[in-house]
C-alpha cells in the first residue's frame, strides 16, 4: 500500500535508533524501533480509491466518525473525528478552485469536542464549484500537532483530490453552503473520497427547480 511522503523523516529517524538499538543491544534491542515503525507505516498508509462519479456529488474529506452535524442559517458544518487509527490523508469534497486558504494557531483541545472547531490549530480552505462554496478545515488535536496543507489559492481540485494530512489524531470539518442538506448523521463512519455526504445541485438548475416549486 502507498504510504506518504510525510512518513519518510519518522522512518529515518527509527531506521538510525534501530541500528544503534541493535548493535548495543544485539537484535532484540531493535524490536521496539521496529514496531514503532510498522505503526508508522500504517498511520500514514495512502490508498488509491475510486473516486464515485455523478453530478453534484460531495464527498467526505477524510476518514473517520461523523461526530457533530450543525446547522445555521449560512450553511451546515459536519465534523469528523479522526482517531490514530483512521487513515489521515484530506481530500477534496468536491472538484473546483481553492480561493482561499487561512491558517489558525490555537489550543491542542480533544478533537471529538465541539470547541475544537474554533479553539485548536487550524487550517481552512475555501473552495468553489458550480453548486456554491465549501469549506474544509484540518483541525489539530491532543497528539496531532502538525497539520500538512498541499494546497493554496488558485490551485484548481479534482473531487476526491488529495490536499493534504494532519498528524496522529485530528479532526476534519465540512463546510456545506445554505441549501446543501447533509445526507449523514452522527455515529456514522466515513471515508475520505467515497462515502457521499450530499449531493447538490448546480446554482442555476437549483434555482429553476426552487421557481418550479413555488
Amino acid at each position: 500500500m502507498p504510504v506518504a511522503i510525510q512518513a519518510v523523516p519518522f522512518l529515518a529517524g527509527l531506521l538510525v535508533a534501530g541500528l544503534v538499538l541493535g548493535l548495543v543491544f544485539g537484535p532484540w534491542g531493535a524490536v521496539p524501533v521496529g514496531l514503532l515503525a510498522l505503526f508508522v507505516l500504517f498511520f500514514f498508509r495512502d490508498p488509491d480509491r475510486i473516486i464515485p462519479e455523478g453530478a453534484g456529488l460531495v464527498l467526505s474529506p477524510a476518514d473517520g466518525r461523523v461526530t457533530e452535524v450543525l446547522r445555521a442559517r449560512d450553511g451546515t458544518r459536519v465534523s469528523v473525528f479522526l482517531s490514530v487509527f483512521n487513515c489521515h490523508i484530506n481530500r477534496s469534497p468536491i472538484g473546483g478552485q481553492v480561493v482561499g486558504a487561512r491558517h489558525t494557531p490555537g489550543r491542542f483541545h480533544p478533537a471529538w469536542q465541539g470547541r475544537a472547531s474554533h479553539e485548536n490549530e487550524r487550517n481552512h480552505l475555501l473552495l468553489r464549484s458550480d453548486t456554491g462554496d465549501y469549506g474544509v478545515t484540518q483541525v489539530a488535536g491532543v497528539l496531532a500537532r502538525r497539520i500538512v496543507c498541499t494546497k493554496s489559492v488558485g490551485d484548481v481540485v479534482s473531487r476526491g483530490e488529495r490536499i493534504g494530512l494532519i498528524r496522529f489524531g485530528s479532526r476534519t470539518d465540512l463546510h456545506l453552503p445554505a441549501g446543501v442538506e447533509p445526507l449523514v448523521r452522527v455515529g456514522d463512519r466515513v471515508r475520505g473520497g467515497l462515502t457521499i455526504m450530499a449531493r447538490a445541485l448546480p446554482k442555476e438548475q437549483a434555482g429553476r427547480v426552487a421557481g418550479m416549486g413555488a
